[in-house]
Formats: C-alpha cells, sequence, structure tokens
C-alpha cells in the first residue's frame, strides 16, 4: 500500500469518527422531528389564542383552529414520550455541566411535558362542561355533559394558568439553549437543531 492510499485511508477514519462522535452527540432525527413539530404548534396555538381576544370576526374559525391544535399536540407529544421511552437516542449532558444544572434541566423538561400533556386536556373539558355542541378539525363534536357554568369557568381559569406557566417555562428552555449555544458553546444546542454543521 502506497503511502498516499493510507493517507487517504486514515484521513476517511478521521472523518468517520468525528462524524460518528458528532452523531452521538445529538438527538435522533424522529425526536428532533417531533420537538420542532411540537414547537410550530405551541406557537400556532399562541398566536390563536392572541387573536381569538382581539379578532371578533374570525373569532369561530380561530376557536376550531386553536382546538384542533391542541388535541394534535396532545397526540404529538404522547408519540414524543413513546417514542423517547422506546427509541430515542438522548445524549448525555456535557462534561463541564454541573449536576445542579441537569437536575434544573430535567425538570424544566418534564414540568413542559406535564403541561403539554394537561393544557389539551383542560381545555377541552372546560369545552365540555359548556353542554353544547363545538367544531373540532372538519367536524361537529356534539354535547357529551349537562352544563355546568361554574365548572366550565374554574376549567378555562385553569387552561388559562397553564397557558400563563407553560410561557414561562418556553422562555426559561429557549433562554438556557440560547445560553450554551451562543454564550457557553458546549453543543447542547446543536443537539435538538433541526441541521448539523459541516
Amino acid at each position: 500500500m502506497s503511502e498516499t492510499t493510507e493517507d487517504v485511508e486514515l484521513a476517511q477514519l478521521a472523518i468517520a469518527e468525528t462524524v460518528g462522535r458528532a452523531r452521538a452527540g445529538r438527538f435522533d432525527q424522529v425526536s428532533i422531528a417531533l420537538h420542532w413539530l411540537t414547537v410550530l404548534l405551541i406557537l400556532g396555538q399562541f398566536t390563536t389564542a392572541w387573536l381569538v381576544e382581539r379578532e371578533i370576526a374570525w373569532a369561530e374559525t380561530l376557536l376550531l383552529v386553536h382546538r384542533s391544535m391542541g388535541v394534535t399536540t396532545w397526540g404529538v407529544v404522547v408519540a414524543r414520550l413513546t417514542w423517547r421511552r422506546a427509541f430515542a437516542h438522548l445524549p448525555p449532558f456535557p462534561a463541564g455541566m454541573s449536576k445542579l444544572q441537569q437536575e434544573l434541566a430535567k425538570l424544566n423538561e418534564y414540568a413542559l411535558y406535564l403541561l403539554l400533556l394537561v393544557q389539551p386536556l383542560t381545555g377541552l373539558a372546560s369545552l365540555l362542561f359548556r353542554g353544547r355542541p363545538f367544531a373540532l378539525f372538519a367536524g361537529q363534536a356534539p354535547a357529551l355533559l349537562m352544563p355546568d357554568k361554574p365548572v366550565a369557568h374554574a376549567l378555562h381559569a385553569v387552561h388559562v394558568w397553564g397557558a400563563e406557566a407553560l410561557l414561562v417555562l418556553i422562555g426559561v428552555h429557549a433562554g438556557a439553549a440560547l445560553l450554551h449555544g451562543l454564550v457557553l458553546r458546549d453543543g447542547v444546542l446543536q443537539r435538538m437543531l433541526p441541521w448539523t454543521a459541516r
């Protein structure tokens, strides 16, 4: 084997090793896709909720979109948790990240998952206790419960508080990701980006 061929093979081996390490430090593609799909759905949820309060003419259509995205979000989060438990590649935290930081990151993540599961349920429950049919996706859901205004109002209040708590948790999550990506540069942000750096 010539020296040139050996150099090429060594270079190829080094590249493969680097790519392998980079992939090992990232979440798998399904987890990344489900994460960003959740981000888009939540952005849609907050946008439609904000517009419903300001746009009377389109309120019914916006509520239909909001409800339908809420049910979709719940399904996506269940799929995320199922995938995470059974198949996902979960890269380890960076070696320089303290145990306290790791525990706080996990706490924030679990709280996000919990609220993403609870929010659609409180919204749906508040609708059901109004005791009226309502539009969902391309159809009409029948009234399933007798009207109970105090319960419906209480559930709506819980839904609003949950949305505010979710907004705070998302802010903490995004802020921490940007801190790791732009200041600490320890690869945490890159683990969930939908693209890889060349």
